[in-house]
């Protein structure tokens, strides 16, 4: 005899298919079954139950509905990163005027959890529950700092096999990736969007970790070389604030002086 749960997690896993390939593009019944390998009728049927329920809407196709986004406003919520660094965050933007992110690890990509938009009019492409190649973004190169070299290798060459990745040779971008960990921020010079650069930082939980990573960015006629340079205490100090917020202190040398 079937075991029943076995067939309610398989529908539940199918229903998240459907959704993912919703939130992906994929608007009407074909492109929906051709993306998840569902028959059409399944398809039918569970796109029908979610629309009824308010995970999707139909709207000239099919679209993400407001269940989900309840859904995503009351997880932000529960993060307790994103409200431990909120404050952290809007006086960082409110200094700088500069468009604000903080991004978590999500495999080989950043995970956008918070931004703030600054005040020059510019608006960034980046987007609360965006993903971004890591190797790519400041925010990304911040998550990195701890890796070993042969990690960065990987995730440089990653990204330089795909559209828009690293215009950086191997040697170059591990030479900028040394630099960056001596200082402890990194510098996106527009490698993840045109004409926008960022200055980033990690942020270190109880057990020195890096967990999560902030930045500032802006347009490259207001962020040149010698502001990013003039940024990188006021993001680092920013980042350790946040860093003692959940837990992190400053290692200490045997003597009791901060390293």
């Amino acid at each position: 005899m079937a075991d029943p749960k076995s067939g309610g997690a398989q529908t539940l896993e199918r229903a998240l298919m459907i959704l993912d390939a919703v939130s992906t593009g994929a608007a009407d019944l074909t492109a929906l079954s051709a993306r998840t390998g569902l028959s059409r009728s399944t398809t039918q049927r569970l796109a029908a139950a979610l629309t009824r329920l308010q995970y999707l809407r139909k709207a000239d196709g099919y679209r993400l509905g407001s269940k989900l986004i309840e859904l995503g406003y009351r997880a932000r919520e529960q993060m307790p990163l994103v409200s431990l660094a909120r404050p952290i965050l809007e006086e960082l933007a409110k200094q700088t005027q500069d468009t604000v992110h903080l991004v978590v690890p999500d495999g080989d990509e950043v995970l956008y959890i918070d931004k703030l938009p600054g005040n020059r009019g510019l608006e960034l492409r980046s987007r609360v529950g965006s993903r971004m190649p890591m190797a790519i973004t400041g925010v990304g190169k911040a998550l990195m700092l701890d890796f070993s070299e042969d990690h960065w290798q990987r995730l440089h060459e990653n990204a330089h096999a795909a559209a828009g990745g690293s215009p950086l040779s191997w040697e170059d971008y591990r030479d900028a990736m040394r630099r960056y960990v001596r200082q402890k921020v990194a510098f996106d010079f527009a490698e993840n969007e045109f004409g926008v650069r960022c200055v980033a930082a990690p942020i270190r939980d109880a057990g020195g970790q890096i967990v999560a990573a902030i930045s500032i960015a802006a347009a490259d006629h207001w962020m040149d070389i010698p502001r990013m340079e003039n940024l990188v205490p006021v993001v680092r100090g920013s980042a350790e604030t946040i860093s003692h917020e959940i837990g992190w202190r400053l290692p200490r040398t045997v003597s009791g002086e901060q390293q």
